[in-house]
Parts: structure tokens; C-alpha cells; sequence
């Protein structure tokens, strides 16, 4: 085999040629802008039809292909974690198992939760990023109502699980799957019969997993194409050191909280996490969605992280819905921000009441569609901020979710590792392998022989 470095992107690792593609788009979008911005859009005529070269480009091929890159992910998160969530419930020979795996998911991921929330209001107040600054709009922000947390309780069992599958309710879908293969469980035979078909239609359902990724580049592409070239830079100028701020409390608990409570509570090492989850959080920043990242990350914590399919086809879905760390750092600045720039004090009672807010927040509207700017309303209300001062972030909220999703699903990758290393069910030789997972990579590469 040559060793000469290797000229086609199909050589290339999944990781290196996705991030080409996103660096690409966002070269190729921001050049985008400046050209509309500066000599207005092109139009010439095929056919006797008026086309506009930004619709075209813009509006045209990269909405289009964009979005059904994105459509092909969601395609998939159903059926994988149904089935992935079947075999692994039907796989457990201790039922009282299940509930320790619920009760440690979800003891972390609120805590996590608390921790973000209160690292964002720390940093906000150290910073004062609304300080000195008067701003106003016209526009204003008509506030979702959130159900209670007692109504998502019930709202969780669902009265047609087709109809749960069919609008893509998470909740609803976990609870089915988890009463299904507890069911197959006690089957005798019957349920063994049926488990051996739902692990099968699992490895096909991770092949196409596998296909799909390998399309990544060309999706990620033009997801920043169009992002950068419909947001201007002048956009993140006016809310600039909001934006800063947030920024940098994302990263300080992905690459500072995260990595502390893994190796507290499981002794591993935080950097193999963060090498590893490359390519998921790049699909999260790309999709700004955590259940359309979600066949990644869970191929993801099963195939490199070495967490079992029996705690990972648990655990990874739970997290995409619950999990909001990312959101309630979000919301934590922006409550500070916004209290500044209409000059209205807020004591440490009412810090407090946001931290508590916020974190009861992620449960209580999990599934919610803008689930996060729902939470935000919910915490502006609890403390009588206005609430049209969503208004004021609204315009850098877009890329800011996009590093926030990234910060979500290495957050559900982290809690997989701590939960599969408390129950036995982990590989740690398929964890410290840096190989780990690369087969899977190149098994469906376009080039691959």
C-alpha cells in the first residue's frame, strides 16, 4: 500500500472530511452574504422563467439537499430507537435492573442540568454582558404555553403507540418500547423468537446508520452554506458580547464540567470522550437537533465508547429528549442579559428560583417542539422579566443552538459511559481503543472494495 498522502477526500477519516464540508460551507455561505450584500441578487432568465441567483443557490439547491439531509436522519431515529430499545430492555435478565438505569440517567442528567444553569447565571453576573446597553424592538415574542410537569407525566403513556410513532413523540415511544421488551422478556419462547428477529432488524437498521453518515460532508456542506449566507455578521456584532458569553460557558462545561464528573464518577479518561464524540457533535452543530443527531450518537456510544447496546439503546434516547444543558446555559445568560438591558434588579432569591426553574424545566417540557425558548419563557415569567425580551437574542439564537445541541449529546455520551460503567455493562478495551468504531466508518465508504 502507498504511504503518500492521500489525494482523494474519500481516503480521508469521516471526522476530517465532515469538517471539510462544514468549513467549506461556511467559507462559500459567508462569501454568499457579502456578495448579495454588496451588488444585490442576480437574475437571468431559462425559459422565459425570471430566476434569482440567490434563490437558486440559497433558496434552491442548498434549502433542498439541506433538508433532505435532514429528513434522512429523522427518518431514522424512530425505528432505531425503537427496535435498539427493545433488544435492550428484552436483553436485561434483572428487571429490577431498569429501574436503576432510569433512576441513574435521569438523577444525572438533571444534575447536570443544575450545574449549567448555575455556571451561566456565575458567569452573567461576573460579566454583565446587558450592562450599559439600551436596546429596543419592534419585534415581539408571543410565549408557548408549557404543560405541567404532572400533565407530561401522563402524557408519557401512550393511547396508540402507532400514532406516538407516527408524530415522533419520544416519550411516549420510550415508554412502549420499554413496556414491549420487558414483555418479550417473560414470552418464554415466543419472546426469544421475536428477540432474534428485533436484533436483527437492529444490525440493519446500524448499517443504515452507517450509509447515511457516510453522506455527511455533502449535508453539513449545505446546511452552512445557507446558514451563512442568510445570517450576516453585522447580526452578531449588535449582541456580541452575549453571544461571547454564552459561547464560552458552553465550552467551559463541555471541556471542564463534563470532563470532572466522568472521571469522579467512573474513573475514565475525559479525553478519549472528547476525541471520539468529533464526529457526533459536529452532526448536532450541523442539524441543531438532538433526536436527528441521534443515530449517531447512539452508534456512536455503542460502537466507540464501548457502552452496551442494553444501557446506550436506554440512555441515549432519554438524554436527546431530557437533557438541556446546553438550554439552560442559554437561558441562564440570557435572564441575566435580559434583566439588564430593561434595568430591572433581580436578588439571589430570584437566581435561585431561575437555577430551580430551569432545571425542572428539562423534564417538564421534554418533547415540547422550541422546547428552549419555551423554557425561557417559563423562567423570564417565574421571576416577572418580560418575556418580549426573547425578542432581543432571537437573532444570534440560531447558531448559538447549534453549539448548545453539541454540548447536549456529548453530555448524553458522558452519562451512557458513567451509567454503563456503574451496571458492568461496559467495554472499557473498546473505549481506549482510538480504532474503535472506524470499521464501521469505512465498511460503507463510496471507495470501499
Amino acid at each position: 500500500m502507498s504511504q503518500s498522502l492521500p489525494t482523494n477526500p474519500e481516503k480521508f477519516s469521516l471526522t476530517a472530511r465532515i469538517f471539510f464540508g462544514m468549513l467549506a460551507g461556511i467559507i462559500i455561505g459567508g462569501l454568499l452574504q457579502q456578495l448579495f450584500d454588496d451588488s444585490g441578487d442576480f437574475s437571468f432568465s431559462v425559459f422565459g422563467l425570471e430566476v434569482s441567483t440567490y434563490g437558486l443557490l440559497v433558496d434552491g439547491i442548498f434549502n433542498v439537499v439541506g433538508q433532505i439531509f435532514i429528513a434522512s436522519l429523522k427518518m431514522l431515529v424512530v425505528p432505531l430507537v425503537f427496535v435498539s430499545l427493545v433488544c435492550g430492555t428484552a436483553s436485561l435478565s434483572d428487571p429490577s435492573k431498569l429501574g436503576r438505569l432510569g433512576g441513574k440517567s435521569i438523577l444525572l442528567y438533571i444534575g447536570t442540568t443544575a450545574i449549567a444553569i448555575s455556571l451561566a447565571v456565575g458567569f452573567a453576573l461576573l460579566v454583565s454582558p446587558g450592562e450599559s446597553i439600551s436596546m429596543t424592538t419592534d419585534a415581539a415574542y408571543q410565549a408557548k404555553e408549557a404543560p405541567s410537569l404532572g400533565q407530561v407525566i401522563i402524557n408519557m403513556m401512550p393511547s396508540n403507540p402507532v400514532s406516538a410513532m407516527a408524530e415522533g413523540n419520544m416519550l411516549q415511544i420510550i415508554v412502549f418500547s420499554v413496556l414491549f421488551g420487558v414483555a418479550m422478556s417473560m414470552a418464554g419462547e415466543a419472546g426469544k423468537r421475536l428477540t432474534s428477529m428485533f436484533e436483527d432488524l437492529s444490525e440493519v437498521v446500524m448499517k443504515l446508520v452507517t450509509i447515511l453518515m457516510n453522506l455527511a460532508p455533502y449535508g453539513v456542506f449545505v446546511l452552512m452554506a445557507k446558514l451563512f449566507a442568510t445570517i450576516g455578521f453585522d447580526t452578531i456584532a449588535g449582541l456580541l458580547k452575549y453571544f461571547l458569553l454564552v459561547m464560552f460557558v458552553l465550552m467551559v462545561h463541555a471541556f471542564v464540567s463534563y470532563p470532572i464528573i466522568l472521571k469522579l464518577l467512573s474513573g475514565l479518561s475525559p479525553i478519549i470522550l472528547l476525541r471520539k464524540m468529533r464526529d457526533a457533535a459536529i452532526f448536532a452543530f450541523s442539524t441543531s437537533s438532538s433526536g436527528a443527531t441521534l443515530p449517531v450518537t447512539l452508534e456512536t456510544a455503542t460502537n466507540k465508547l464501548g457502552v452496551k447496546p442494553s444501557v446506550a439503546s436506554f440512555t441515549i434516547p432519554l438524554g436527546a429528549t431530557i437533557n438541556m444543558d446546553g438550554t439552560a446555559i442559554m437561558q441562564g445568560v440570557a435572564t441575566v442579559f435580559i434583566a439588564q438591558v430593561y434595568g430591572i434588579d433581580l436578588s439571589l432569591g430570584d437566581y435561585m428560583m431561575v437555577i430551580v426553574t430551569a432545571t425542572l424545566a428539562s423534564v417538564g417540557t421534554a418533547g415540547v417542539p422550541g422546547v428552549g425558548l419555551i423554557m425561557l419563557a417559563m423562567v423570564l415569567q417565574q421571576v416577572n422579566l418580560p418575556v418580549e425580551g426573547i425578542a432581543l437574542i432571537i437573532g444570534v439564537d440560531r447558531l448559538l443552538d447549534m453549539t448548545r445541541t453539541s454540548v447536549n449529546v456529548t453530555g448524553d455520551c458522558m452519562v451512557a459511559c458513567i451509567v454503563a460503567k456503574s451496571e458492568g455493562e461496559f467495554d472499557i478495551d473498546r473505549y481506549n481503543d482510538p480504532e474503535a468504531g472506524k470499521e464501521e466508518e469505512t465498511l460503507h465508504s463510496p471507495k470501499a472494495s
